[in-house]
């Protein structure tokens, strides 16, 4: 079974480039696998002919390293992983196996190859490169021509995969063989091969498993961050994992496989950096040994700061880098390996500067020695280990000159850090934000303290075990070896552990900064949205007017116009209002909540407290109109409502964000949205990649119309960008409507990954497509249904050549409506949603009725999920995701079940309010310290997170998150109002 993975591995050690660092590796792991394949795999030529080139590398050195391998892969963390494999859905045990090896393998083998490299000429080691090269290539020529041949495979199932690779009738699957493999020999869903683009840095070039340190990271299993960077390395998206790939990655929810992500990232990156550095030290001919072990070894950009700062282009120099030039050097080694033979007399040079006198060269050896102390692994691992048990606090106080152009309004928000101190593993992410905002502006000054016991306790640790010398010193020399530890702590490890510190909070803060805007994000986009209603959008304001927009129950704009409602004109103005609520009965008025929304809101609640629109029954609702003004006059605006003012383009947006939130939404840039916290000081590269996730996550999981969905809405479907869905645009314009799925492969750009990747989130409407095809009936009279649908779908062949008309004309024949376009079932499952409704005995035309619902749970208190499963030898999350498309009605759309916007009819003011009064309102915006909540009073309350307690939450209600978001329902207490301050601070009772 290894056979598979092991033709894998070859296939990347041909792609990678060499270096010296991993020749002799690719070399060594070759021929480990061709050894522990023979045991048992038939004669072939591609097998023969690959041994005799490697067999020029010298047998003897290669013995000792497949030991070292064996010994690793059978580790204790190794055993864990299998046991973690035999209780779950995870990679087959092969994989890992193999994996394992492979990787452990390589670390070894780039270690003791760094280590021979280093002592060998530069010309040996290029020569020895060559023919590193010469052999893989000629392993690869004989590999590609002997792809014709019968291939050792796991099952005669996987052998028939591979030969259809290629086959068009698969292409709707994206990746056939995976997928035959994952329904088949492998009902667990394990894909059974190692991913194709394994990058060379992250398991060559590096002392560290990625695996192993996302796991650490991520505290996530070891076989699920190997699925994961196997998912990603294959290109799949955050959606698709989700959905069709979910047994894969243990049941993640959507925020939790994003962190995996961007923590994934960030160490690629921090190899990425380590290799660039390694190249750049070794054409300045600074390298060493302990230096590329050093490099190597780091894990953090911090650690790869510390260890490459030295070796920087236009660096002066660190004082023991000077101490170094002048011959210092061995007189530090000897003081410690053998301080009796060590005469610092005899370094002096009366006429060079620095080894004038003796307290120079002291001078000079401390340096030297405390920079050793302080790139030493073992000891730093030692003073963090040392911190993790200590009180570390961080402090903030008042910069005693703060800038001239600092305001005194802006020194007054930071008056809770003004003298602030707090333990690092208590700190609140939003009190770290603010402390850095303050230090930004020069308003705050921050420190770290470390307690003088870790000192003391370092010192102590450092004589007594890691640098004590091999031998008897005298007291001169033993004073220089505890002025090297001062030094060493005090001006080299004390501020590494400071950067560190603060680095790793800050970092932390960022990360759950952008995680709770992604999270209210997705809460915004998920309001329900509000259907079969005229609205009537009020973009609020006083000396230019109100802007109205009415738009119809489709979102078309039936009518503008401006009104001054706060100009002494109400009374007149009144009337127009009524008459354009009157004439296009309209009763539904969408406020937005920017300047004059409260008079605005008090304007048309005494209006309707007094009947005036009768016999219509108005209410109004507040919606958020950030982002609505950018939006207005952006080009997307301008290409959708070229004739309108942008003053009157808001009043539409208001409006829209109401009837379908998530199609006005994703108009705006994410950020401008306004549910954050922070978001200007976090990382704008991370911050965007988030929230462009989670908008593509939202579409995706709601799914679009191809036949009448927008290019903005659908570039943000998983799969798919501008470009693709220009060309799906394109294409609908100029063939007509898409009949089903399998029209999308003739889509420009839309390749084989694009479409696997898209395909279950794209629906097709079979209301609107059987309208078509009758439509095209009653134009060709006498053709019959199929025929009609054929002439339909290639429209396109009337411009090409003859020829290629009879190909299409052939391929157009599969081109029929399929119900199963219309739900979420991905084309790669259709052949298991066919035989499981042979099962229940139900048929395409019952798809959403109460009677496939009924067959569905007959059968399955029968069957059972996991035995039904079995049978169709899929994977229980598979069926569950057929069940559910089979079952749910045509129109579904699962934003319902989630709260609409509050609708109103009257007005609470501020002065109104009493303490003890219970409210409800609805969540505005979710931050790590409360929720701010709308009343109704015109300032939003605070429930301080304190408050917010699992209990209090709703169980039985579905929800989009474990916590408080925009757009719910929450009924609250007032504990206290500050007029003065407009601060009104709120009790949770519970969520409606």
């Amino acid at each position: 079974m290894s056979s598979l993975p092991r033709r894998a591995k070859a296939k990347v050690q041909t792609v990678i480039p060499k270096d010296e660092f991993s020749s002799f590796s690719e070399l060594s792991s070759a021929s480990e696998d061709d050894k522990e394949d023979s045991a048992w795999e038939p004669q072939k030529k591609v097998p023969r002919s690959r041994k005799p080139p490697v067999s020029k590398v010298s047998k003897p050195k290669r013995v000792p390293r497949v030991k070292n391998t064996l010994q690793i892969s059978d580790g204790s963390e190794d055993v864990a992983v299998k046991e973690e494999l035999n209780n779950s859905v995870a990679i087959a045990d092969v994989d890992l196996e193999d994996k394992n090896k492979l990787e452990t393998g390589q670390t070894l083998k780039t270690a003791k190859t760094k280590r021979k490299n280093s002592a060998q000429s530069p010309s040996a080691r290029r020569t020895k490169k060559l023919k590193t090269d010469e052999e893989a290539n000629k392993a690869s020529s004989l590999e590609s021509r002997n792809n014709s041949t019968e291939i050792p495979s796991t099952s005669a199932m996987w052998e028939g995969g591979c030969k259809e690779e290629e086959n068009k009738d698969y292409f709707t699957c994206g990746q056939p063989p995976l997928k035959k493999v994952k329904t088949e020999t492998c009902p667990q869903g394990q894909p059974a091969r190692l991913p194709e683009n394994i990058s060379n840095i992250e398991e060559v070039e590096m002392n560290w498993d990625i695996v192993q340190v996302l796991s650490e990271r991520t505290d996530i299993e070891l076989w699920v961050c190997a699925n994961i960077i196997r998912l990603f390395n294959d290109d799949n998206t955050i959606p698709f994992i989700i959905r069709y790939r979910r047994e894969l990655i243990n049941n993640l929810d959507a925020d939790s496989l994003r962190e995996v992500q961007q923590t994934l990232e960030e160490l690629r990156a921090v190899a990425k950096k380590a290799h660039s550095t390694i190249q750049k030290i070794k054409k300045e001919g600074k390298m060493s040994e302990c230096l590329l072990k050093a490099l190597l070894n780091c894990k953090t950009f911090e650690e790869l700061e510390h260890v490459s700062a030295p070796y920087k282009t236009g660096s002066k120099g660190t004082k023991a880098q000077r101490a170094k030039q002048l011959g210092l050097e061995g007189a530090a080694r000897t003081l410690l390996e053998n301080p009796g033979e060590l005469s610092l007399l005899s370094y002096i040079k009366p006429n060079v500067k620095g080894l004038s006198a003796l307290q120079d060269i002291e001078t000079g050896v401390q340096h030297i020695l405390a920079d050793m102390i302080a790139k030493d692994k073992d000891t730093l691992d030692f003073i963090r280990k040392l911190c993790q048990d200590r009180y570390i606090h961080i402090q903030s106080s008042l910069a005693k000159v703060s800038s001239k152009k600092v305001n005194e309004k802006d020194i007054d928000k930071f008056q809770l850090y003004q003298n602030f101190s707090c333990n690092i593993r208590n700190i609140q992410h939003h009190q770290i934000l603010a402390i850095n905002r303050g230090e930004n502006l020069k308003i705050l000054t921050v420190k770290v303290n470390i307690p003088d016991g870790v000192k003391k306790e370092f010192c102590k640790w450092c004589i007594q075990n890691r640098w004590r010398p091999r031998g008897f010193a005298r007291p001169e020399l033993m004073k220089i070896l505890y002025n090297s530890l001062d030094d060493s702590f005090k001006r080299l490890i004390y501020p590494l552990l400071c950067r560190e510190f603060r680095a790793k909070l800050t970092s932390d803060a960022e990360k759950e900064s952008v995680m709770m805007f992604g999270r209210n994000l997705r809460q915004l986009l998920l309001t329900s949205p509000v259907p079969g209603r005229t609205l009537m959008g009020v973009d609020p304001g006083y000396k230019h007017g109100c802007k109205l927009a009415v738009i119809s129950p489709t979102s078309q704009i039936l009518h503008t116009d401006v009104v001054y409602l706060h100009c002494g004109q109400g009374f007149r103005e009144a009337e127009k209002i009524k008459r354009l609520l009157l004439n296009f009965n309209c009763s539904t008025v969408v406020i937005g909540n920017g300047t004059a929304c409260r008079e605005t809101e008090a304007y048309f609640a005494d209006l309707i407290m007094n009947n005036y629109f009768a016999p219509l029954d108005v209410v109004y609702c507040i919606v958020s109109e950030a982002g609505a003004s950018i939006y207005s006059v952006s080009p997307e605006a301008n290409k959708e409502m070229p004739e309108l003012d942008p003053n009157l383009r808001s009043a539409v947006s208001i409006a829209r964000r109401v009837q379908d939130p998530l199609a006005e939404l994703v108009k705006i840039e994410p950020k401008h949205i306004g549910v954050g916290m922070y978001q200007h000081d976090v990382s704008q590269t991370l911050l965007k990649a988030t929230l462009d996730s989670v908008v593509e996550e939202c579409v995706s999981f709601v799914g679009v119309d191809i036949n009448i969905c927008s290019e903005v809405l659908l570039r943000h479907i998983a799969g798919l960008n501008a470009n693709r869905a220009k060309n799906i645009i394109e294409w609908r314009e100029k063939n007509g409507p898409f009949i089903n799925r399998e029209q999308l492969k003739k889509v420009k750009g839309l390749g084989p990954k694009s479409f696997q990747q898209c395909a279950g989130f794209i629906r097709v409407n079979q209301d609107y497509i059987r309208t078509f095809c009758s439509s095209q009936q009653t134009e060709s009279a006498g053709q019959t249904q199929g025929v009609a649908v054929t002439a339909s779908a290639g429209v396109e062949v009337t411009n090409e050549k003859q020829g290629k008309k009879r190909s299409k004309t052939a391929v157009n024949v599969v081109l029929k409506p399929n119900p199963l376009d219309q739900t979420c079932i991905h084309p790669e499952s259709y052949d298991t949603a066919m035989r499981f409704l042979s099962f229940i005995g139900g048929t395409l035309y019952e798809i959403g009725k109460p009677e496939m619902q009924q067959k569905i749970n007959s059968f399955l208190e029968k069957e059972g999920m996991e035995k039904t499963a079995e049978r169709l030898q899929t994977t229980v999350h598979t069926l569950q995701v057929i069940v559910d498309g089979l079952s749910q009605p045509e129109s579904f759309d699962f934003r319902t079940d989630f709260d609409k916007p509050d609708f109103k009819r009257s007005i609470v003011c501020l002065e109104d309010l009493q303490v003890g009064t219970v409210l409800t309102g609805k969540v505005e915006n979710a931050t790590l310290f409360g929720i701010f909540v709308d009343i109704g009073v015109g300032r939003s309350g605070l429930i301080p997170i304190r408050n917010v307690t699992e209990a209090k939450l709703s169980k039985t209600k579905k929800r989009r998150s474990l916590g408080l978001g925009p757009g719910e329902r929450v009924e609250v207490r007032v504990l206290n109002i500050d007029i003065p301050r407009s601060r009104i601070t709120l009790d949770l009772i519970r969520v409606l």
